[in-house]
């Protein structure tokens, strides 16, 4: 009788935290969030099946999620954004993605997780990052502008909190056009639900070429049996010299 009342009150305490949203997440050893593993943004349903970016319907009682804006141009990159299409996007010559638009590629990504660094693999591009975390969010001093930027982490509680910084000006936030300078500031968060999925927001800030700040993020999701591949974008590549023509 004993051992049916222990049992009883730890089914109701797992029953009660599924309900107030606090069901166990990953840890790993030093008591972390453990987010390693292959996640995706795109083309991956709520249930793992390619193809599907979103679940068919939100759960019951669940918010929907917010509309987000593009991003809001000054005017002198506002003017050079409408001379541009899609011809004219990095990625169609094979150059690497930036950060925050890598995360919303349709291939899947690795987050291999150590107490004292984050190594994200990314299928796209042969890209890759090597982020050290540092409580100070501090970057080195003579950092050289680059494509994907300088990353240092920290734990906000469980929230990892990615700095980047040191950008040059070629790449592109997302959408057709979407340029920026190298003032381009982003800080990232990525928090794991109790769902088993990962939350992924990320703010970007660049006075010199926006309005305001901008923000955008992603339900990451974990595809069915898949694993980073490689892909090779120029032999894959469609010929994008032909929609010039």
């Amino acid at each position: 009788m004993k051992r049916a009342a222990v049992a009883l009150v730890a089914l109701l305490s797992v029953s009660l935290a599924a309900q107030r949203g606090t069901s166990t997440i990953r840890r790993t050893a030093d008591g972390k969030p453990d987010i390693s593993g292959v996640w995706q943004s795109g083309g991956v349903s709520l249930y793992g099946e390619q193809g599907r970016a979103t679940p068919p319907t939100a759960p019951r009682g669940a918010a929907p999620p917010p509309r987000r804006e593009p991003p809001q141009y000054q005017a002198p990159f506002a003017a050079k954004q409408k001379t541009l299409t899609a011809v004219d996007d990095p990625t169609a010559a094979c150059l690497l993605p930036g950060v925050p638009r890598i995360t919303s590629m349709p291939m899947p990504f690795e987050i291999v997780q150590t107490p004292k660094k984050i190594v994200i693999l990314y299928e796209s591009f042969h890209a890759f990052r090597i982020i050290p975390i540092d409580d100070r969010l501090k970057h080195p001093d003579d950092v050289t502008p680059t494509w994907m930027g300088d990353s240092v982490a920290k734990w906000d509680g469980d929230t990892l909190v990615v700095d980047v910084a040191g950008f040059n000006d070629k790449t592109w936030l997302g959408g057709v056009g979407t340029v920026h300078s190298e003032d381009l500031h982003v800080v990232e968060r990525f928090t794991p639900n109790a769902d088993g999925t990962l939350a992924y927001e990320a703010t970007v800030t660049d006075p010199k070429a926006l309005t305001k700040p901008w923000v955008t993020g992603a339900t990451l999701r974990t595809p069915k049996d898949a694993r980073v591949e490689e892909y090779e974008c120029i032999e894959n590549n469609q010929d994008p010299a032909h929609m010039k023509k």
